[in-house]
């Protein structure tokens, strides 16, 4: 082999790896080379779906994060209950370096209530129009605690068979649902919503939250104050008991704030990464 065509492949190779390392991105790098983030480096900002929903839920508030230079991540939310949702979602933050803000919308205030407690590396939990259960309380218990729910109705209930051979009901939001959970938004998107939506499993609702990591991370609230789905005044409840540092409200919103308001929940949650760090 010539010396002219053994400089040709090592220059190729070398061309080929920087490409590589130049896709990475920023919390890519850090999961391959284990290396950990400066002192006073942004938070990641992982985003928890509720149900009737999918990580999409979040791409209006992802923009004005990634627009500010938050590296964002939408986990994806497996609506099985807090046995198989808390432990996923925990993994999630355990393969990430660096601070956490730790932010749910509805189902997914339960789930991270429960996935947060323990983890170190969880500066901040940020609840969007969701449950902030306490420990022994079922979504099932908080949903009905004041009036005005009205989701359950348009509802369609799914049997699918789980993995032990059982019957699960997985449910579902029917093309009748857009008053009760998305009002604020237009009917073209939200029958996008519907048609992407994962349904989440009835027996959701009946599982007792296990802990309850607002007690020792410092929390942030936002209220829907035309919420259809969890009553207003149930939120109201839920982050005054939990004693959140800040509470705003969307006077006009329907439960799905985080897409027809997105900048106000993003600055929400930019002034929880802010406090965190």
């Amino acid at each position: 082999m010539g010396p002219d065509l053994t400089r040709r492949r090592v220059i190729a190779t070398g061309a080929a790896a920087a490409a590589s390392a130049a896709l990475l991105t920023p919390s890519s790098a850090t999961a391959a080379t284990g290396s950990r983030p400066a002192p006073g480096a942004k938070p990641t900002i992982v985003l928890v779906h509720g149900g009737y929903a999918d990580s999409s839920c979040w791409n209006g508030v992802i923009r004005e994060l990634q627009g500010k230079g938050y590296t964002t991540i939408a986990g994806s939310n497996p609506l099985r209950g807090i046995p198989t949702d808390a432990p996923y979602i925990g993994s999630l933050l355990d393969s990430i370096s660096g601070p956490v803000v730790l932010v749910a919308h509805s189902m997914g205030g339960t789930v991270i209530t429960n996935a947060a407690a323990g983890k170190s590396n969880v500066k901040a939990l940020v609840y969007i129009a969701a449950f902030a259960p306490d420990v022994g309380e079922t979504q099932g218990e908080l949903i009905g605690k004041f009036p005005g729910s009205e989701v359950l109705p348009v509802s369609v209930p799914v049997p699918y068979t789980k993995p032990d051979g059982t019957t699960g009901t997985d449910l579902y939001l029917s093309k009748d649902g857009q008053a009760a959970f998305a009002a604020d938004v237009s009917t073209a998107d939200f029958r996008l919503l519907q048609a992407t939506q994962r349904p989440f499993d009835a027996d959701s609702f009946t599982y007792p939250t296990r802990a309850a990591a607002w007690r020792t991370i410092p929390s942030w609230g936002l209220v829907a104050g035309r919420d259809k789905a969890i009553p207003p005044a149930a939120e109201r409840w839920m982050y005054s008991r939990a004693n959140f540092r800040k509470v705003v409200e969307v006077p006009t919103s329907s439960h799905v704030v985080m897409i027809s308001h997105p900048k106000t929940t993003a600055r929400l949650i930019e002034e929880a990464a802010r406090a965190s760090t």
